[in-house]
């Protein structure tokens, strides 16, 4: 796993990729020349990425944006089922608008139509997809899945500093797969709740050692400072005598020291 942090990112970079490639070429490296087939969202998927990868025995689906570069230009409105296929040498690229257009771009599917096994229910006819968009909706099935029963329990707000946001996720992740384990195990069904998680984790609590927990407050000196700017510092030490929030050093001596301080 790797932490998205920019041109910072500390992976391999590669030439003529940019940054969303090179990640996906970092983390293949073990897994290339093996016969795999990737499926990636829109972020990952491009023309030069793909081409990249079949040429190291790895296969690539994906949704893609239509403006990526080494796309083909699709001019026709289409209406729902509609569908045009455009081969560029091992590269297919796939404009299908169902309820909107979807652009798919795969190095490992043909051209034609497949039937999903649900019937239309205003014609009367087999639904039908893409071959391509049938095989990707069952592979990244079970990704979107996951998002949607982890996003019963999601702990981040967009306050929330980037390294809890990791850590949360995780959690959120672990307490999923800790369900699926248990249902596995014992047969029975358990829905995916908010609460689910809270009992989970509530459990866990319970059977670590007891502890102090400091609540940490605004520091009196660093809030109210006259001779340098104002602060909002939190403090978990404070004047137990005087009752008030203050930071061990320095603020704790000139607060008790100095009359302006």
């Amino acid at each position: 796993m790797f932490i998205y942090s920019g041109s910072t990112t500390d992976i391999q970079h590669y030439q003529g990729l940019a940054i969303s490639g090179s990640v996906v070429m970092t983390l293949l490296a073990p897994y290339l020349r093996k016969g795999h087939v990737l499926y990636v969202d829109n972020w990952y998927s491009s023309p030069t990425l793909f081409q990249h990868l079949l040429s190291l025995g790895t296969g690539a689906c994906g949704i893609v944006h239509p403006n990526r570069k080494g796309m083909p230009t699709f001019t026709k409105k289409m209406t729902k089922g509609e569908v045009d296929f455009r081969e560029n040498g091992s590269q297919l690229a796939v404009k299908w608008h169902d309820k909107r257009d979807v652009h798919v771009l795969t190095t490992v599917h043909p051209t034609g139509m497949a039937a999903t096994g649900k019937i239309d229910h205003i014609t009367g006819q087999p639904r039908m997809k893409p071959v391509c968009v049938l095989e990707y909706n069952k592979k990244m099935g079970a990704v979107d899945k996951a998002d949607m029963m982890t996003g019963f329990l999601e702990c981040t707000r967009k306050s929330t500093k980037w390294y809890k946001k990791v850590f949360f996720h995780l959690l959120d992740t672990v307490v999923l797969n800790s369900q699926i384990v248990y249902r596995q195990l014992t047969v029975q069904h358990i829905p995916m709740s908010i609460q689910t998680g809270a009992v989970l984790l509530w459990t866990l609590l319970c059977a670590l050692q007891p502890g102090i927990f400091h609540l940490k407050r605004h520091c009196k000196v660093c809030l109210s400072s006259t001779r340098k700017s104002k602060q909002r510092r939190l403090t978990k030490y404070m004047c137990v005598p005087c009752n008030t929030p203050l930071c061990a050093v320095p603020c704790f001596e000139e607060y008790h020291t100095l009359k302006h301080y």
